[in-house]
């Protein structure tokens, strides 16, 4: 599916749920990217996985688990 995310949050309260489901799914893609981008961002301006973790809504441990082979160990 390849759509703006606009377009893909409205498809995503479609009546057919083949096509909302097809919708989410492409919104997690999204989302995780952009995720990912962000931290990729921090790290390289020096903040640290607590900084990280705190704006994401998540532990510490959670952020680096998840990121920390991908953006330095560091921190």
């Amino acid at each position: 599916m390849n759509m703006t995310a606009t377009k893909l949050a409205g498809a995503s309260c479609d009546d057919d749920p083949r096509v909302g489901l097809a919708a989410v799914a492409s919104l997690r893609a999204l989302l995780g990217s952009l995720e990912e981008l962000q931290v990729a961002s921090a790290r390289h301006k020096g903040w640290s996985w607590q900084e990280i973790a705190d704006v994401l809504g998540v532990s510490r441990q959670a952020a680096h688990k998840k990121y920390g082979r991908r953006f330095g160990k560091g921190r």
